[in-house]
C-alpha cells in the first residue's frame, strides 16, 4: 500500500517565500516518491475564516494554483483540487463535529491566542471569535481524514491541528467503528532543517504581519525586498552571529548545506550585511527565476487552470464519495430501502430492521474492503483487501450477479470464490452448514 500524503494552502493572499520553503517545496518533493500518493488542495473554505474580501480570495485561489504548477506540481501524477469543490468535506466536518469535545477545541492555539488578546484588552473573551475560527481544527481534520492521509507535511505551528485530527479520528473510530477503524491516524511531517521562516522584521513571515516577501516578485522588486530585511548595526569587518540573524535563516532555507556553511563562516569573519543580502538575492533569483516565468505564463491562462482543478476534483471525489458513504452507514444515515415493517421486541418497539446490505470501508492498513451484512446488521462475509474503493465496490456489486455462489469450507470458515480466487470469508463459526445457509439468505435478500 502506497503512503498517502496530503497538504493544502489557505487562499488568503499571494504566496510568499515562507509558503515555498515550508510547504510547497517539501510537499512537491515528497510527491515525486513513486511509493507516495499525493493529495494537494487549495484551502479556500478555510480562507473564509480569515478573509471577508471575495475578490482577494478569488485572486489568491488563482495565484496559488499557478504557484503550485509553476513550482513543479504534476497534476497528472497527483490529486490537485479546490477544497470547496468537494462537498464530502463539509459533510464529514459535521459528522466529526458531533464527536469532538468542546474541551479539545478550547485548547486550539488560534482560539487561545484570540482569547488571550481579548483578556489583555479588557474585552469579552470570545469577542471576534466566529464558529469558523473556533471549529477550524474540525474542518482541517475533515480535510485529512476524508482521504485517510498517512502523512501531512506542515509547518511547526500546524502540528497541533494534525494531533487534534488524530484525537478526533480515534474518537470516531471508538464510537462508530464497530470493531474496525474507519480512519487512518495521520502523522505530521516537519522539515527539520527549515523552521518557521522570519519575515522582513524578524517575526514569523506571515500575511498577518505584512512582513512577507512575495514568491514571484520581479528582479528589481525582489532585490528591494531583500534589502529591507532588518539586521543589527554591526559594520563590515565586525563579527556577526549568523544563528541570531534573520537573513541567515532565510538564506539557509534555500541554500545547499555547503553554501550555508560558507556564509555562516563569512559572517563570523566580518562579512558586511550588504554583501550578505546580495548573496541572498542572487540565490533567490537563481532558485525562482525560471519558476517565475512559468508562473506568469500560467496566470495568463485562467481557463486552463480551471480545467486542471476541476479534473482534480473528479479524481478526489472518486476517493471521497465511497468513504463518506461508508461513514454515513456507520453513523446510521442509511437508506430506508429494505427496512422491515415488522416490529421487534417490546424493549424497542420503534426499532426496525433493514435488509441485507453491502458496506465499503477502509481498514487500518489502508486497504478497501466490503462487508456483506445480514438483515440484523451482523457480518456474513468480509472481503479481501483492494487498492481502492471503486474496485472494492465493483466486486461487491458483482455479488448481485452470482446465481450459484462458489462457497468453500476451510476448517471453521466459509469462503466465497470468484474468478478462481477467494473473494471473501466468514468469521470462525461452529456450524459451517448453517453459515452457508445464512450467506445464501443474505444474498437472496440483497438481490
Amino acid at each position: 500500500m502506497n503512503s498517502r500524503i496530503l497538504t493544502g494552502i489557505t487562499t488568503t493572499g499571494t504566496p510568499h517565500l515562507g509558503n515555498y520553503a515550508g510547504a510547497l517545496q517539501p510537499a512537491i518533493a515528497a510527491s515525486h516518491d513513486p511509493q507516495a500518493e499525493a493529495f494537494f488542495f487549495l484551502a479556500d473554505l478555510h480562507a473564509l475564516i480569515k478573509c471577508e474580501d471575495p475578490r482577494r480570495i478569488q485572486r489568491s485561489r488563482l495565484e496559488i494554483t499557478a504557484t503550485w504548477l509553476a513550482c513543479g506540481l504534476d497534476p497528472c501524477k497527483t490529486v490537485f483540487y479546490r477544497q470547496s469543490d468537494i462537498p464530502e468535506i463539509p459533510q464529514l466536518n459535521w459528522l466529526l463535529s458531533c464527536v469532538t469535545a468542546k474541551g479539545l477545541l478550547n485548547r486550539a492555539h488560534a482560539y487561545k491566542a484570540v482569547v488571550s488578546r481579548n483578556g489583555e484588552e479588557g474585552a469579552d473573551p470570545d469577542a471576534g471569535v466566529s464558529m469558523g475560527l473556533y471549529s477550524y481544527p474540525v474542518l482541517m481534520a475533515a480535510d485529512i481524514l476524508l482521504f485517510n492521509a498517512h502523512v501531512v507535511p506542515v509547518g511547526r505551528d500546524q502540528v497541533q491541528h494534525v494531533e487534534m485530527a488524530r484525537d478526533i479520528a480515534q474518537r470516531f473510530n471508538h464510537v462508530f467503528g464497530n470493531g474496525q477503524e474507519p480512519f487512518v491516524l495521520p502523522q505530521a511531517r516537519i522539515r527539520e532543517d527549515v523552521q518557521l521562516l522570519p519575515g522582513l522584521d524578524g517575526r514569523k513571515m506571515s500575511k498577518s504581519y505584512d512582513n512577507t516577501i512575495a514568491l514571484f516578485l520581479g528582479s528589481r522588486e525582489l532585490k528591494d525586498a531583500v534589502n529591507r530585511i532588518v539586521t543589527d548595526s554591526k559594520a563590515p569587518g565586525e563579527a556577526k552571529d549568523p544563528d541570531q540573524a534573520h537573513l541567515f535563516s532565510l538564506y539557509q532555507a534555500f541554500a545547499s548545506a555547503e553554501d550555508s556553511r560558507q556564509l555562516h563562516g563569512d559572517l563570523l569573519a566580518g562579512l558586511g550585511w550588504g554583501e550578505a543580502k546580495n548573496r541572498l538575492y542572487l540565490l533567490l533569483e537563481q532558485t525562482l527565476g525560471d519558476k517565475r516565468e512559468r508562473y506568469h505564463a500560467l496566470m495568463a491562462r485562467p481557463d486552463e487552470l480551471e480545467d486542471i482543478v476541476l479534473a482534480g476534483a473528479i479524481k478526489a471525489r472518486k476517493v471521497a464519495t465511497p468513504v463518506l458513504e461508508s461513514l454515513r452507514e456507520a453513523v446510521g444515515l442509511r437508506t430506508f430501502t429494505g427496512i422491515s415493517s415488522a416490529k421487534v421486541d417490546s424493549r424497542s418497539s420503534a426499532r426496525r430492521e433493514r435488509g441485507s446490505r453491502l458496506v465499503t470501508f477502509k481498514d487500518e492498513n489502508g486497504e478497501f474492503r466490503f462487508r456483506l451484512l445480514d438483515a440484523n446488521g451482523a457480518t456474513v462475509l468480509l472481503s479481501r483487501g483492494f487498492a481502492d474503493g471503486i474496485t472494492a465496490g465493483t466486486f461487491g456489486q458483482r455479488l448481485l450477479e452470482i446465481r450459484y455462489p462458489d462457497l468453500r469450507t476451510y476448517g471453521q470458515m466459509v469462503s466465497l470464490w470468484l474468478d478462481g480466487e477467494a473473494l471473501a470469508h466468514s468469521d470462525v463459526v461452529h456450524d459451517t452448514v448453517a453459515e452457508e445457509a445464512r450467506f445464501r439468505a443474505a444474498l437472496d435478500d440483497l438481490s
